[in-house]
């Protein structure tokens, strides 16, 4: 393979790059997401990636214990999803394959309405429990307690049949090498029950009568303690039922975006009647009817009628935009006013919305760095826990010589110690912040992006198509030969700019068009970096477009001051100069708001362009931006944020084109402005959906928020256990207490990630004034 050399498609001729083409191939990789349904704790997720990164198939596994999702890249000539999804059904979970043609695995809405019979009925078998203790409340002692064997028939249901889930959940994970929080759960319940049973079947003698007639009524029953074990259960049940509608229904912000389309669309019949159908029979090219008040079920091409849409499910921005014949149509979008007719270009995942969901199962599934230390921490927490469980009982035991009060701290330290906080702590914090951050309009690539974005103290921003509209005019011209015409020139200049993508070469071309001057064909096309573009034209020669030096134009000193801050296009003919034109580019109407916005939080705010410096300093001085640098090759961006990074700066970049890639790749953090460049939204950490640059303020404020989320969630982790299993060993906690706490442990947790999603953004604000 040779070098290809492709102009910068976003700045004047300085900012050129070569691309390099010989590169080696790299190994195929593909990318599967899983539903795993069966996880208890993070100690679960960290079982299913043990298991795969065994695998020599398997490049990398993340497994969002929050999120119930597997984000697995494999290599495809080995191995198949679907024997990835066996892999992971041998240990003991459920993994479920994302359908293709859908947006996202919806679960099934019977599941979704189903009744949680077994908690309730552990809650039945309870309440005898919670009477008899009431009873104690108000001085009555054991009396209201039911009788022993009752206790004792009624914790067997629950130990042995209403808690099988803990059983097999905790088999399975000691198969898997690994033990989770519900073997803590089954080892102290079943402890607390065999010994309630033993000491019930030895009390009296021992005969049956004996046993029946056990009472705690007249205070001579054995002291048993079925009650805690069956409480124990019961609490950390309704926890994990509490925590499992929260993740799901809460923090999902996955489910908010399948719910724009409509499930049921008016369909244009032969005859020109509509009929209502399911979405799912919608076939591309179909014609549907969106009325005023519904969503736009498909994106879609406007084929008759007119209205308002409001696309902020994709953009952030609520502003509504006009929609006539012939503009695009996206999936979710809310017509406010008029009616509208289209024609299905896409459905499903191939929707603009589809990518979106795609886009944030994917990144909702990665692990940000913080993550890591929760996981250390739980791969070794269960066997420690159970470790200081053994000695809490041998002590006890040795200083008070009762082994029943010996027993119960042991086993309130077994319940009370809850992996479940820790492991929630991250991924929950990720999953409220993406949600925000994409009703905001942001995309972040994977969770690691969004913990660079929250902490970055330094933002480089390029200059045109990301401080400006991006769409630059003719603003003066100069011509050297006055016998040609300034059409002429501007033809000549047009026929070649057709084949580059910059956008002064797209301004030159709209304007010869708006002039109805037809386009020359050209040979010989090639790209010198840094300098401009050259190709051939029948009877002329070599014609050159690019910087005037490129040109060996020289301008007059006494120019216009509209010629200091525009940029400089410049024509010749084999070398001899013919002209120049001044083009400007004017400012996005709130890139002063999004500047002020980042200096006010603290963000240096850096401008480097490949623009001539008297431009950049131009804009730098409208902007109030105190560093500005002009006449950057890509090459020098990237050096320029190396060296930020080295003197101790984390640095993000935004830009929209091929030459800001470079730059991009290097930063810790990048944005890739609204209808950028292919090559710039890959090389870029988040996607900004809007043309505002106050996108980037709202990105960087909701990673910021989101990482205080996460640092307060393992904070109240870490001291919640680090309190907790002192307080149980010394007997300041019963089973029953550790129960209730360890539950509210993890539904604290996601309380406070529940509180990203009120999160609002001078952006969310200004739209919602607007409204």
């Amino acid at each position: 393979m040779t070098d290809s050399t492709r102009i910068a498609n976003d700045q004047s001729y300085d900012v050129e790059t070569a691309i390099q083409s010989n590169t080696q191939l790299q190994p195929e990789r593909a990318h599967l997401q899983l539903a795993i349904e069966g996880m208890t704790c993070q100690a679960c997720a960290s079982r299913i990636e043990k298991v795969l990164n065994k695998k020599s198939a398997i490049y990398e596994v993340n497994v969002n214990f929050a999120g119930e999702t597997a984000n697995v890249d494999y290599d495809p000539t080995e191995t198949t999803p679907e024997q990835v999804t066996e892999w992971v059904n041998k240990t003991g979970f459920v993994a479920n394959l994302q359908a293709g043609d859908t947006l996202f695995s919806q679960a099934d809405e019977d599941t979704a309405t189903e009744w949680p019979w077994r908690l309730i009925a552990l809650w039945v078998c309870l309440v005898p429990f919670l009477f008899g203790m009431a009873g104690m409340l108000v001085g009555q002692g054991m009396a209201w307690m039911p009788p022993v064997w009752i206790q004792f028939i009624l914790a067997t249901i629950v130990q042995f049949g209403l808690a099988l889930p803990f059983y097999k959940s905790a088999w399975a994970s000691i198969k898997g090498g690994l033990a989770n929080m519900d073997v803590l759960v089954v080892i102290g319940t079943v402890t607390i029950w065999a010994y309630s049973t033993y000491l019930w079947l030895t009390h009296g003698d021992g005969s049956l009568n004996s046993l029946l007639q056990s009472s705690h009524a007249g205070g001579h029953g054995p002291a048993v303690y079925f009650e805690a074990g069956v409480m124990v259960i019961a609490f950390v049940r309704t926890g994990k039922y509490l925590e499992d509608r929260t993740k799901k229904h809460s923090l999902n912000s996955i489910d908010l975006l399948l719910s724009l389309t409509p499930d049921e669309v008016e369909q244009q019949q032969p005859n020109g009647d509509f009929h209502n159908v399911a979405l799912q029979e919608v076939q591309v090219d179909d014609i549907l009817r969106a009325k005023q008040g519904s969503r736009v079920a498909t994106d879609g091409i406007v084929v008759d009628g007119s209205g308002w849409c409001v696309e902020s499910h994709l953009t952030g921005e609520s502003v509504p935009l006009k929609k006539e014949p012939g503009d695009a149509l996206l999936a979710g979008a809310l017509v406010e006013n008029g009616s509208l007719l289209y024609r299905v270009r896409a459905k499903g995942s191939d929707t603009k919305l589809g990518d979106m969901v795609q886009a944030l199962s994917d990144a909702q599934g990665s692990k940000a760095n913080l993550a890591r230390i929760a996981d250390r921490v739980t791969a070794i927490f269960v066997p420690v826990v159970v470790a200081i469980s053994i000695i809490t009982f041998g002590l006890t035991w040795w200083l008070t010589g009762m082994v029943d009060t010996a027993l119960m701290h042991a086993v309130s330290v077994l319940v009370i110690a809850c992996p479940c906080a820790l492991g929630l702590a991250t991924p929950a914090a990720i999953m409220a912040g993406m949600g925000v951050a994409a009703r905001h309009g942001v995309w972040f690539k994977d969770a690691q992006s969004l913990e660079a974005a929250g902490n970055i103290d330094t933002v480089v921003l390029d200059k045109t198509g990301t401080l400006t509209i991006g769409k630059p005019t003719i603003v003066d011209q100069v011509m050297v030969d006055r016998s040609l015409a300034v059409d002429d020139v501007l033809q000549l200049a047009a026929s070649v700019e057709a084949h580059a993508s910059h956008p002064l070469a797209t301004a030159l071309i709209n304007a010869a068009k708006e002039r109805n001057l037809p386009l020359l064909p050209v040979t010989d096309i090639s790209v010198v970096k840094g300098a401009g573009i050259q190709a051939n034209i029948a009877g002329l020669g070599m014609v050159k477009v690019g910087t005037a030096e490129y040109t060996n134009l020289t301008l007059p000193k006494l120019m216009p001051k509209v010629w200091q801050i525009a940029s400089t296009v410049a024509i010749s003919i084999n070398d001899e100069p013919l002209g120049a034109f001044a083009l400007a580019d004017d400012l996005k109407s709130d890139t002063p708001q999004a500047i002020t916005a980042l200096q006010d939080a603290g963000i240096d705010v850096i401008l480097m362009s490949g623009d001539k410096q008297s431009v950049v300093d131009h804009v730098a001085a409208q902007l109030g931006i105190k560093a500005a640098y002009g006449k950057m090759s890509p090459r020098d961006k990237a050096s320029q944020i190396a060296k930020l990074q080295t003197a101790g700066h984390k640095v993000a970049m935004a830009g929209d084109g091929v030459n800001d890639a470079p730059a991009m790749a290097t930063a810790d953090a990048s944005f890739a402005m609204f209808e950028g460049t292919d090559v710039a939204q890959h090389s870029a950490s988040a996607r900004l959906m809007g043309e505002s640059l106050m996108h980037i303020d709202a990105a960087q404020k909701i990673a910021n928020a989101t990482l205080r989320n996460i640092k307060q969630n393992l904070f109240f982790a870490f001291l919640y256990n680090t309190l907790g299993i002192p307080l149980a060993a010394f007997g300041f906690l019963n089973p029953m207490i550790a129960a209730a706490a360890m539950a509210l442990s993890s539904i604290s947790v996601l309380m406070n990630a529940l509180r990203l999603t009120r999160f609002k953004t001078e952006v969310e604000l200004d739209n919602t004034v607007s409204k």
